[in-house]
């Protein structure tokens, strides 16, 4: 099987970002691709703009860092200049830039979420291509087509911090049960007017779904525990 080694890395994901009364989450799952190599099962896709603004990342990872790199330093100088921090819809909207001007070289989706005091908890979806969406919440990312139905059915307007969170890992679990460019463990980060709270979820702690298998350490784990006695004629 040809692994393709040199293949660039990519985020095949899934990313989310919902808000609640009072506040956003974000969560993403932590496989990072190159080809069918994994080359990395506990990559961090959520990064920080500014203490008040995150973004998820999907698509190819060296155009999405970049651009959250880009974004970071302008925002930086946006809060010098303003001698306040900046707005959420300001973070969205120069990522927003930066992706349309540049949509011909970019492969990649980013969800920017954050809390500022003038409109609380936002969510914008920039796809490819450098469109930007305000939603209530938004998916993205190879395990996202998965999730539509679940999201229509499950969401729901006034959610607490908990249950948001709680929806976030659900959904990221269930996205890393059928996509397999989806997997390794779930992050997520609650910002709100208190601050953000980051939280790791490990592969073990999640729920299992439709068919999946008992998580083990390795294959020897698997083969000790003996095979299944042959038919009998």
């Amino acid at each position: 099987m040809d692994l393709d080694l040199g293949a660039p890395h990519s985020l095949g994901t899934t990313i989310i970002g919902v808000t609640y009364d009072g506040g956003v989450v974000l969560g993403a799952d932590s496989r990072t691709s190159t080809g069918m190599y994994v080359a990395n099962r506990a990559s961090d896709k959520i990064t920080q703009l500014t203490d008040n603004v995150y973004i998820c990342r999907s698509g190819s990872a060296a155009d999405s860092q970049v651009i959250s790199d880009y974004v970071r330093y302008f925002l930086h100088q946006h809060t010098i200049q303003l001698g306040q921090p900046s707005t959420v819809k300001v973070a969205a909207n120069l990522v927003r830039l930066l992706s349309y001007q540049n949509k011909n070289m970019l492969q990649m989706g980013i969800i920017v979420g954050g809390w500022d005091k003038y409109e609380g908890g936002q969510i914008y979806s920039v796809p490819l291509g450098g469109t930007i969406l305000k939603q209530p919440f938004t998916i993205g990312g190879s395990g996202s087509s998965y999730l539509y139905g679940f999201f229509d059915q499950a969401w729901k307007e006034g959610m607490s911090k908990d249950e948001a969170e709680k929806l976030v890992v659900k959904a990221v679990s269930l996205a890393i049960a059928r996509d397999g460019a989806s997997g390794g463990v779930v992050r997520t980060v609650i910002i709100n007017a208190d601050g953000v709270t980051r939280n790791f979820y490990s592969g073990d702690s999640l729920p299992l779904w439709h068919e999946e298998l008992e998580p083990h350490n390795s294959l020897l784990d698997i083969l000790s525990s003996g095979s299944p006695e042959p038919m009998s004629t």
